[in-house]
């Protein structure tokens, strides 16, 4: 599997995708106690167990053949302390995330948690294997409890809006109103890291999304679960007319680390979290747009190209 780092970049300020020295962060002795469990009952402090490892290699190894993914960034994520990972939430964020949280895992040995839709929290099975693979209920408390900890945490602002896309929003952010992210790594003095990931909304094509028509009744159904109705997942086609994703290649980037540093004498909290907000997604969409340069072309974007490749033609 190829595995690419990008070389260093300059640091980033207000306005810009620049920021301080790290080492203007508040320290960590200044931060309250902390619980031993996060308000889901999920462990604050967690470890990898040998099996769990094993699995996950196991599980990951055909989406790693289909999909042959690339890593740039991954020297940006901080050896220790709290960090923000801040990502656009795919179509199949259920596979291509997870596949960057174990890479980190290997490459740095640092567990990225992740924050969950609150609707897999509300069965128990499903509450107990979010909890193993690392992740907690997605809300502002235990996001702020993990960086207060000193926890590296993955955040997609847009949330399950901006994974269950329309046609024609293959890697737009959602994130109209999303502040919250900024608001919460400022008060934890994180820096953030914008996270690209590219490949996983090109595996399908949407065929009809969940505002059209003839998916009333999915939509009715999704509904009639307390889910909101903007959270109806589209209908996909994959290789030909099947369901089958195509081989198409996974990209991922992780920029220059963002200081918050900057904003946190701010008067206005809210007026600082939106600055923020604008600066941490121009600098994603400019990681996006480059992966997206790099995707278009790589002759070893298709499973087919990646054969030529392999026996030289």
């Amino acid at each position: 599997m190829p595995v690419e780092s990008t070389a260093e970049r300059s640091p980033a300020t207000p306005g810009q995708s620049a920021s301080p020295d790290a080492s203007a962060r508040p320290s960590a002795a200044a931060k309250p106690s902390v619980p031993a469990t996060l308000s889901d009952g999920a462990p604050l402090r967690m470890t990898v167990p040998a099996i769990d490892l094993r699995v996950f290699d196991a599980l990951s190894t055909p989406v790693r053949l289909w999909n042959s993914p690339v890593f740039h960034g991954l020297d940006n994520i901080p050896e220790a302390g709290p960090v923000m990972l801040v990502g656009n939430h795919t179509l199949l964020g259920g596979v291509d995330a997870p596949l960057l949280v174990h890479e980190i895992y290997h490459r740095t040995g640092r567990v990225v948690r992740g924050l969950a839709e609150n609707v897999l929290m509300r069965v128990p099975p499903v509450r107990e294997l979010v909890h193993r693979i690392g992740s907690v209920r997605g809300s502002r408390d235990n996001c702020r409890t993990l960086l207060d900890n000193g926890e590296a945490v993955i955040v997609f602002p847009g949330g399950g809006r901006e994974a269950m896309r329309r046609k024609g929003e293959k890697y737009h952010l959602k994130w109209e109103g999303r502040t919250g992210f900024a608001r919460m790594a400022i008060e934890a003095g994180a820096p953030i890291l914008p996270t690209a990931m590219i490949g996983a909304d090109d595996v399908f094509d949407v065929v009809f999304d969940g505002d059209h028509p003839v998916m009333s009744p999915l939509r009715w159904t999704v509904e009639a679960l307390g889910i909101r109705g903007n959270l109806t997942p589209p209908l996909m086609r994959g290789i030909g007319p099947t369901v089958v994703p195509r081989p198409e290649r996974f990209y991922y980037s992780i920029g220059t680390p963002i200081e918050t540093t900057p904003w946190q004498d701010a008067t206005d909290l809210d007026a600082a979290a939106e600055e923020l907000q604008q600066v941490v997604r121009k600098a994603l969409e400019e990681e996006i747009t480059a992966l997206l340069a790099e995707r278009d072309r790589d002759r070893g974007r298709t499973l087919w190209g990646r054969v030529r490749g392999a026996v030289g033609l």
